[in-house]
């Protein structure tokens, strides 16, 4: 499909110089440009600098910044280390001479040791929920325009939630959330383009799950969300065009800010990455005059 190969030419940066890198942004008329996508186009610029035998184990970010969709972003590498079974980079994402993102991630030698893991939650599986359709007409009437006209369009990620129902309700819910997600067609077999796929998708629903309690979520206009930083580890080999279940919960919201952690997992149980994430979910202030 057209979307995920648009994808695939995002996350393939454009070497500038040792180290440096130009990424840019589609033109799908958001105000800012998406999180995950900075993300994922920074693992692919520090993966540029480490041995291929060497894969990414965990990666921690902050949003410093909204980017702006209209111009490229270039992105800094710094070789921290380079150690006998770890190796650190440091990664700078630069706008209009400033910086609006870091990252720092770390690689290892994949090599044996303990083996445990958490269970996966009994959820129905993909085949058993509503697909594209049903998303659309729950969430798509309570999305503010760009947000709608991005839902709207073919995407490169495909979701399916078990809790669809709470997008047609401002019931509070439990704080927890869980969504089937994968490429909405086949990627290269390249494990480090997966890694950076599954991270571009890890920022898709993650912050919303902290607004499940108070029956509210990202998408609709009264509400200012914005990812504060964002951090991923890759335990075990996966595919990210193959259904993962996505399964997150929130501990806290105080203070105008949300804490959302994922577990994502294999259709066969298999847990292959942890993510967690605090995110802004302020209540737009409205002036005086527009209120009367």
């Amino acid at each position: 499909m057209r979307a995920v190969a648009d994808l695939l030419d995002i996350l393939d940066l454009e070497p500038l110089e040792q180290n440096l890198f130009r990424g840019r942004s589609p033109k799908d008329r958001w105000q800012r440009v998406y999180g995950g996508q900075v993300i994922g186009q920074a693992l692919v610029a520090a993966t540029r600098t480490v041995p291929p035998e060497r894969r990414p184990h965990s990666l921690h970010a902050y949003f410093l910044l909204g980017g702006d969709p209209r111009v490229p972003i270039v992105y800094e590498v710094d070789r921290i280390r380079d150690g006998r079974s770890f190796t650190t980079r440091r990664v700078v994402a630069i706008q209009h001479g400033r910086p609006i993102f870091s990252m720092s991630a770390s690689y290892h030698v994949e090599e044996p040791g303990f083996d445990h893991q958490a269970t996966m939650p009994p959820v129905p599986m993909p085949e058993d929920l509503p697909g594209e359709g049903a998303l659309k007409a729950s969430m798509l009437p309570r999305m503010p325009e760009p947000v709608r006209a991005y839902f709207e369009r073919e995407r490169p990620i495909e979701l399916r939630p078990v809790e669809l129902a709470r997008y047609g309700s401002r019931e509070p819910g439990p704080a927890r959330f869980h969504v089937w997600i994968r490429a909405t067609s086949a990627l290269p077999d390249d494990p480090a383009i997966h890694q950076a796929v599954l991270a571009y998708a890890s920022d898709m629903t993650l912050l919303d799950t902290s607004l499940a309690p108070h029956g509210r979520t990202v998408f609709e206009s009264e509400i200012q969300p914005a990812s504060l930083d964002h951090a991923l580890w890759f335990h075990r080999p996966f595919r990210a065009d193959e259904w993962l279940l996505y399964a997150q919960d929130s501990p806290s919201a105080s203070g105008g800010c949300g804490f959302s952690r994922g577990l994502i997992f294999t259709r066969d149980g298999t847990l292959v990455a942890s993510v967690a994430q605090e995110g802004m979910i302020r209540l737009k202030r409205i002036a005086p005059e527009a209120e009367a």
